[in-house]
């Protein structure tokens, strides 16, 4: 048994900013996995990709993360650029990998499945709600608001919602999708409708304005916690996520969840590429804003 499994496909980046073109791995799959590498969690990825970027794979083995892999026709590959706010981006999609199916699933017993769709048609229905009799569902949602025309991702509404959600213990959004999701004007109005449609755990970020998580009719409010210098955002979501899961298998309550998460997120984004720090690293940074 696993404490937490990761289903999401690895992605290849190019990622654009003010100050440089960069080329990596990247995806939900990649960023919350390198944000665990080194922690204590008994953890698995099962994701998809092209057999040319098998070397994805073989990077994050090194790392020492376990993973189930199915080989895809093709790797999702995304470009994404930033404007000199890191909190603002366009992003680009030039293919796209096969949907996971509960087969690539089999023997994967989890305590926490965190589900990392980066498109609508990633993750099914069918195969959320199969994975709800196996343990708890936490979703980054999203991949079920976008859509691609002409390469270019756009917000988009997602049909199914009502009907999936029921199954989803923690949901993940920022601002955006969160509006994009409820058609509500403000944070609290959407995190409330969200949990009344079945989700316990609403986390909803907002960049370098922090995150608030609604819960068992409660909010609490996460600051953020930034560098001197940042660096490159991309990730940012997954690593907070990653933050928030181990802590919360760990028997933490929200409060302390939400700020660990949200001090791993910031550690992040002191330099490019994914975090691959320790538990320890992250609560050095964290104590030195309280300090």
């Amino acid at each position: 048994m696993y404490d937490i499994c990761c289903v999401g496909h690895i992605t290849s980046d190019k990622v654009v900013n003010s100050r440089s073109v960069m080329f990596m791995p990247g995806g939900t799959a990649y960023y919350f996995s390198c944000a665990l590498s080194k922690f204590d969690v008994n953890y698995l990825l099962v994701t998809a990709l092209a057999p040319a970027e098998m070397r994805y794979v073989d990077e994050l083995n090194a790392k020492g993360v376990e993973i189930k892999v199915q080989s895809s026709a093709h790797t999702v590959a995304f470009e994404n650029i930033y404007a000199e706010n890191q909190d603002e981006r366009t992003q680009r999609v030039t293919q796209k990998a096969d949907p996971f199916t509960m087969a690539q699933l089999a023997g994967a017993d989890a305590k926490i499945f965190h589900l990392g769709p980066l498109l609508a048609d990633d993750i099914s229905l069918e195969l959320i709600r199969e994975l709800a009799k196996k343990g708890k569902i936490s979703l980054d949602v999203q991949g079920y608001l976008r859509e691609v025309v002409d390469f270019k991702v756009h917000a988009a509404g997602w049909p199914q919602k009502v009907a999936a959600l029921q199954y989803i213990d923690i949901l993940k959004a920022d601002v955006a999708e969160l509006k994009a999701l409820t058609g509500c004007a403000t944070v609290e109005e959407g995190a409330e409708m969200v949990a009344g449609w079945g989700v316990k755990e609403v986390i909803v970020t907002n960049g370098s304005s922090g995150s608030v998580i609604f819960s068992a009719g409660m909010f609490y409010t996460i600051p953020a916690y930034q560098p001197e210098t940042i660096i490159d955002a991309t990730g940012c979501g997954d690593t907070y996520m990653a933050g928030y899961l181990y802590q919360r298998n760990k028997g933490a309550g929200i409060q302390q969840s939400g700020e660990f998460a949200a001090a791993m997120a910031g550690l992040k984004t002191a330099g490019a590429g994914a975090f691959v720090g320790t538990e320890e690293d992250v609560v050095g940074f964290w104590k030195s804003f309280n300090e």
